[in-house]
């Protein structure tokens, strides 16, 4: 009994002695493993937060990269990387839809650092981040119109990107602000047109051709204008202001014939923005639920813009 108590107590204390020298082993792979941060255990140097930035970015870890690149900055503010860390934070914020603090982060370069050789990418993202400004998870999986959502970042951003093109045209950055100021600018142009379509519906006429006036006067040669025009000669038209609705028709029948409020004959449709006349039976059966008996206005995008255009849809003549 004795000799076999003595061989459990050494078995015992063999086994804690192998538990002692495993925690030891998995202590020491651990020192050189990665901190939450990403940075090797004990070593917070500048270029350690760098370089696990770079890593991150590179395998967009957002997060991740954005807590490094803030600690760089919070703790090595006049070092060799803090200028390079902090553009490289608005790319992150952007590419972590984080729009907002982008925006900030590239106002905060732009006011520390206003004479720097890359400014210009500042002011570019700043349109970027605004540009995309509430295309958010729903967006991005479900289709929406976006030329009917509230054009305050639309605004913003066509703002941000006329900043770039002024201060710096010949940045790398400018081509492309350019075309993205021409989308926002149709993008805003459309957005009244879905304004005006509204006060049809709710019978405010001369508002809506007001609503179309305001396109044409000033956003000339957005795929809109042809819209707008009509809008105003079905609005003038229903106010009773005909030397108005004839000045819009003849600008409309000169410049795009193929509007579809116009009929075979060449004239004008004066119920066209009332859609097709009477109910279906889908609308009587369901009250309305799924087919609304709203005017459906005017909508020519698919004619006009090449953005919208179905590819069975012609071109039309005037744009040929």
């Amino acid at each position: 009994m004795i000799e076999r108590g003595a061989m459990q107590a050494w078995k015992t204390l063999w086994l804690a002695l192998v538990k002692v020298l495993l925690s030891a082993i998995l202590v020491a792979c651990a020192s050189t493993d990665e901190s939450e941060e990403g940075l090797p255990t004990g070593s917070r140097t500048e270029q350690a937060f760098y370089e696990a930035a770079q890593r991150q970015l590179r395998s967009s870890q957002w997060d991740l990269a954005i807590k490094n690149l803030r600690a760089l900055e919070d703790n090595f503010p006049f070092g060799s990387y803090a200028e390079q860390a902090q553009l490289e934070l608005i790319y992150a914020y952007y590419r972590n839809y984080e729009n907002d603090a982008a925006i900030a982060s590239a106002d905060r370069f732009i006011r520390l650092h206003p004479q720097h050789r890359n400014v210009d990418y500042a002011y570019y993202m700043k349109g970027l981040s605004s540009f995309t400004e509430g295309s958010g998870l729903f967006e991005r999986f479900l289709p929406t119109d976006m030329t009917s959502r509230d054009p305050g970042s639309a605004r913003e951003s066509f703002a941000y990107f006329s900043q770039l093109m002024a201060r710096y045209p010949e940045s790398r950055y400018a081509p492309d602000a350019q075309k993205r100021m021409i989308h926002l600018r149709n993008l805003l142009a459309r957005y009244e047109i879905h304004v005006a379509n509204y006060y049809f519906k709710r019978g405010a006429y001369l508002a809506a051709a007001n609503r179309g006036r305001y396109v044409v006067e000033n956003f000339q040669q957005t795929p809109a204008v042809p819209d707008a025009l009509a809008a105003m000669v079905q609005g003038y038209h229903l106010v009773e202001m005909p030397e108005l609705e004839g000045n819009a028709l003849a600008v409309l029948r000169t410049n795009y014939p193929n509007h579809p409020a116009f009929r075979s004959d060449g004239s004008f449709n004066y119920n066209y923005y009332k859609g097709a006349s009477g109910r279906s039976l889908i609308h009587r059966v369901t009250l309305g639920l799924f087919e609304k008996s709203d005017p459906r206005g005017f909508d020519s995008r698919e004619l006009y813009n090449a953005e919208y255009r179905r590819e069975e849809a012609p071109l039309p003549p005037e744009l040929m």
